[in-house]
């Protein structure tokens, strides 16, 4: 399981985290949901060690990340909010580096990059450099990186970003896989439909606050003859800050 508990970030005087209660549990697929600025790159960089929070804290199978930093990174695979990272490199090169991370054996490393480099159709531009692949490329080469360990958390940051539609169709489903192996899948998205989709629970976040924490059948039924656009929009779109639950004006 992973809690989050109390978890704030505040730059100056902006608060981009405020108090954040969260708890996900091992099988599901969590997502967290928002308009830019929401907080859920804060969020999703705070759980890899990128950010440091402020205040609060975030424990991953009852050990404090801050304490446990690399024991508990190994346990992750991460998908950036950007896929324009290690330039220089060839795609083979970065997955050789991020393998050496993870300590896996050169046979085992060889086996995942096939596999997911004939799914994601990128066996030709293995050897390329980076800086030359399209946006999308790009992304498919850091999906792949994050993927090579099978590791027990992926946490992917606006994962389908620059994917072709096979592509966001492939990693779906490979995230609906992992889920249902009993591990953890934890993405941001401002998009309704692929959360709809694939999030077994969700958090919807407006500057920085957490305004519903649950599943999609709690948050729909409590608002019958809405759809879902209709319901996220007036909870987190510019009405206000209107929680889950509270009755129209």
């Amino acid at each position: 399981m992973i809690e989050l508990k109390k978890v704030s970030k505040v730059y100056g005087k902006k608060r981009a985290l405020d108090q954040l209660d969260v708890n996900i549990k091992e099988g599901e697929i969590f997502g967290f949901l928002g308009h830019n600025g929401a907080g859920k790159s804060t969020t999703i960089k705070s759980l890899v060690s990128i950010i440091e929070p402020t205040s609060g804290q975030i424990l991953v199978d009852g050990q404090e990340l801050k304490t446990h930093r690399q024991e508990i990174k190994q346990k992750i695979g991460y998908v950036p909010d950007t896929p324009d990272l290690f330039l220089q490199l060839s795609a083979e090169e970065y997955w050789d580096l991020l393998g050496a991370a993870f300590e896996l054996s050169d046979e085992l490393k060889q086996e995942r990059v096939e596999q997911l480099t004939a799914l994601f159709e990128l066996t030709a531009q293995r050897y390329d450099t980076i800086s030359s692949l399209s946006h999308g490329m790009r992304q498919k080469v850091i999906v792949i990186g994050a993927l090579l360990s099978d590791p027990d958390i992926w946490i992917l940051d606006e994962p389908m970003q620059g994917l072709d539609p096979q592509a966001a169709y492939d990693l779906k489903q490979l995230m609906q896989e992992h889920a249902r192996k009993g591990k953890t899948v934890i993405f941001s998205t401002h998009d309704l439909a692929t959360a709809q989709q694939l999030c077994d629970k969700l958090a919807i976040l407006k500057k920085g606050q957490l305004i519903y924490n649950g599943t999609l059948t709690e948050l729909m039924s409590q608002y019958p003859e809405k759809s879902l656009e209709d319901i996220y929009l007036s909870m987190a779109g510019r009405q206000g800050l209107l929680k889950a639950g509270e009755a129209d004006e």
